[in-house]
């Protein structure tokens, strides 16, 4: 075990997840996002910006089959990614791929995927103080690909009916959107997160088709907190979601 990183448990799965411990670290965005996917008969998946493997590690504990590539350009993330598969025996199943989103097509057939999630740099490069750390800079700003290249990777990877899911801002949802009908991805489902009942929404898991007809369902908000205080507990919602009773500590670093 390095001293630049730690070892911790992932719910919900009971897997386990090597993070370096100034880098970048997983926060509750990336559970409400593997629990917002429909999997259904999902057999070939991918993450874009897979960073330490989250979501590829989440997927497979939620699918029994599914094969899910996650693609990742900084390289020791990659190397990170690698490391948590190994370690908790999902080799087989997941698969991590280095490169840089942006040329997609030119290492990736098209249509290959049933379903494709990120959870992406939130911020624009001019937008808000950039993380000193490398890992952390890259996790939540588009120092290496916009909203627009996430979700033209996306486009290119899925099938015609394929789904893309993402996790994002509520303040940029206008941008995502207009970046998923660009891409031709229309957005179907939309789901606002509330950090409590009386707060203001944040963040926003949003699901596409591609080739889709137009027609958006709104679901029902979902809301972290029972409160606003300094010890708050997880919702009965958010605390299935993760498969115990609460699940402490890896609260959203924007709620």
């Amino acid at each position: 075990m390095s001293n630049s990183e730690t070892l911790d448990q992932l719910m919900p799965g009971n897997l386990q997840l090597w993070q370096a411990k100034e880098g970048h670290r997983y926060s509750i965005d990336a559970v409400l996002l593997a629990r917002f996917v429909r999997l259904g008969t999902c057999r070939q998946l991918a993450d874009l910006g897979t960073g330490n493997a989250v979501l590829p590690l989440l997927l497979a504990s939620l699918t029994g089959d599914a094969h899910i590539c996650g693609f990742e350009l900084q390289q020791e993330m990659v190397a990170r990614a690698r490391r948590n598969v190994e370690l908790n025996g999902l080799a087989e199943r997941i698969s991590i791929c280095a490169t840089d989103i942006r040329n997609i097509r030119d290492i990736w057939e098209p249509g290959a995927m049933d379903l494709v999630v990120s959870n992406p740099p939130y911020r624009a490069p001019i937008s808000g103080r950039v993380a000193p750390n490398d890992e952390r800079a890259h996790a939540r700003h588009e120092l290496a690909g916009t909203i627009d290249d996430f979700a033209l990777a996306a486009a290119w990877l899925l099938k015609n009916g394929g789904r893309f899911a993402v996790v994002y801002l509520v303040e940029r949802l206008n941008q995502l959107f207009i970046a998923m009908t660009r891409a031709g991805l229309e957005p179907k489902r939309l789901r606002m997160i509330h950090a409590t009942a009386h707060s203001a929404a944040r963040l926003v898991l949003v699901e596409g088709i591609k080739g889709g007809r137009p027609g958006l369902q709104v679901e029902k908000p979902l809301v972290l907190y029972e409160s606003c205080q300094a010890e708050r507990r997880y919702t009965e919602e958010v605390e299935q979601m993760y498969g115990n009773d609460g699940a402490e500590g890896q609260r959203s670093c924007f709620l």
